[in-house]
């Protein structure tokens, strides 16, 4: 197959992550995959020496008639199948895209998160303009079904991991970390890795809770984002961790909590699970896909500080219960959501989309 990945955005975000997985996995079972993208992108630098091309793009509007002319010379060039967006921006670019010049492909949006903005005209625009939405959780598509979306519109096909991806850290990477956030025999670490959310909340329990033996790191935000004031635990920022190191994060903390109403699926929890790092999420959309409350991890609703604050409790102080997680967890993670799963499964769709005329 010849497969064009479009996306403007691809800096340093989950969804990053799983398109550079997505796109060197397609590539390396033997089909060409054109990833269409900023030259300045996080992504751009890590597809550089895989076997994916990469194609220089810009993303100005909705309406952007030079990319749209881009994506135009790309299907002719390569002899692309099928195109899939995977941003907001080349969503719009590449069905205009399709309709002024006619082309002959197949047309894919995947979507992460639940719509922001959509209803009436511009979910017809959408159903029009595209073959099918690829959507990464069960849950997720309950939400676009809610938004009016057709079900047979919708196909799921859930994140993964590749199972290599887990070897990456190591135990001197952790001692440095402990080093660093001053961390001490019976301290407890609460950490959190996600770009700014309900990191708030994850506050708020911590004070309830009350012990001074826990300590809170949240990589993926800086200091300047959360206001600390009336904090008694220490509460340590990393900012933005690269790839090469977030695994050992995991390894540092004694829990994971991903405080969010975004995510439509949540990558990190299944890095955290396959570190041995029990997790706590909130209650809500894709996450629910991955996380089973009381079994790989724990649960809470969003803005309910109380049952947070009992979670977190209940996995420093029941070391059952804390093993149960951390034992499914890991099935989770190497069992069911890995890449290489995901991989087969947008083939066999691309593959099937493709010969359906």
């Amino acid at each position: 197959m010849n497969i064009l990945l479009i996306t403007y955005q691809g800096d340093v975000a989950g969804s990053t992550n799983s398109i550079a997985y997505l796109a060197e996995g397609l590539a390396k079972k033997g089909h060409t995959v054109v990833v269409g993208l900023r030259q300045q992108s996080l992504l751009f630098s890590m597809l550089e020496g895989s076997n994916v091309i990469r194609v220089p793009m810009q993303f100005r509007s909705r309406l952007d008639m030079k990319n749209i002319r881009q994506i135009r010379d790309v299907v002719r060039k390569y002899d692309i199948q099928l195109i899939n967006a995977q941003s907001s921006l080349d969503r719009y670019t590449t069905i205009f895209a399709r309709w002024l010049y006619n082309l002959p492909v197949r047309l894919v949006h995947t979507r992460r998160q639940p719509p922001k903005s959509i209803g009436g005209l511009q979910n017809l625009f959408y159903t029009l303009g595209t073959d099918r939405f690829v959507v990464i959780s069960n849950e997720l598509k309950k939400i676009f079904i809610e938004k009016g979306f057709k079900s047979k519109h919708l196909h799921v096909i859930h994140n993964g991991i590749p199972q290599g991806r887990y070897d990456e850290w190591s135990m001197s990477k952790v001692g440095d970390l402990r080093k660093k956030y001053k961390i001490k025999p019976g301290d407890i670490v609460i950490g959190s890795v996600a770009r700014l959310k309900q990191h708030r909340q994850i506050l708020e329990a911590v004070k309830k809770i009350d012990n001074p033996a826990i300590k809170v790191v949240f990589a993926g935000i800086k200091a300047e984002d959360l206001d600390t004031d009336g904090m008694k635990n220490q509460i340590s920022f990393a900012g933005t961790v690269g790839k090469e190191e977030v695994l050992s994060y995991y390894r540092l903390f004694d829990l994971n909590i991903l405080a969010s109403v975004s995510d439509g699926f949540g990558l990190v929890l299944l890095e955290a699970m396959a570190m041995e790092c029990p997790v706590i999420a909130t209650d809500f959309g894709g996450i629910k896909d991955v996380v089973r409350h009381g079994e790989n991890g724990l649960l809470f609703a969003d803005g309910d500080i109380d049952r947070l604050a009992n979670n977190i409790t209940q996995i420093i102080n029941d070391k059952e219960l804390r093993n149960r997680l951390v034992e499914n967890g890991l099935k989770t993670a190497f069992e069911e959501f890995t890449m290489e799963n995901t991989i087969q499964k947008y083939e066999t769709f691309f593959s099937d989309l493709i010969n359906d005329k």
